[in-house]
């Protein structure tokens, strides 16, 4: 079974209690195991990693070159800063989903700019946890073609 990488960035294990005006009640465990359920029905298995590390999220991108088919990606604060994330994105060659909960557009100026979207399939944000469901979707009409 192919598999897909939910990957999660900076603060997002707070989600739930994290600023929930903007972030929404919701917990990242629960994404996840929906998600888990979505992509089971399509035929792909998900993989998780949260981590507040910057170094972590490189290294975790490394890893999904030789197991894992595609990204769906919330990079949090990260997204704003973080040419490394950008390079392990390019070098990895897969297809990689930006997402977010918040409209980042609709927020601060400072999150406007993304580091990374320029070497990602797309970007799906603002729509609270449908941001991963719309997400997976997309991913895996990608990659199914």
């Amino acid at each position: 079974m192919a598999k897909i990488l939910i990957l999660n960035g900076p603060n997002l294990n707070l989600l739930g209690t994290r600023e929930p005006a903007v972030y929404g009640a919701d917990t990242l465990d629960n994404i996840v195991e929906e998600l888990r359920s979505l992509a089971a029905v399509r035929g792909y298995e998900i993989d998780a990693v949260q981590s507040n590390v910057e170094g972590e999220l490189v290294d975790a991108l490394h890893a999904a070159r030789t197991t894992i088919s595609g990204v769906v990606f919330n990079p949090g604060a990260y997204t704003h800063t973080s040419i490394a994330l950008r390079d392990a994105i390019s070098a990895i060659e897969l297809p990689v989903v930006e997402t977010h909960l918040s409209n980042v557009h609709a927020r601060e100026d400072f999150r406007h700019t993304s580091m990374l979207t320029a070497v990602c399939l797309g970007v799906v944000g603002g729509f609270g946890r449908s941001s991963y469901r719309l997400a997976l979707d997309a991913l895996i009409t990608h990659l199914e073609g």
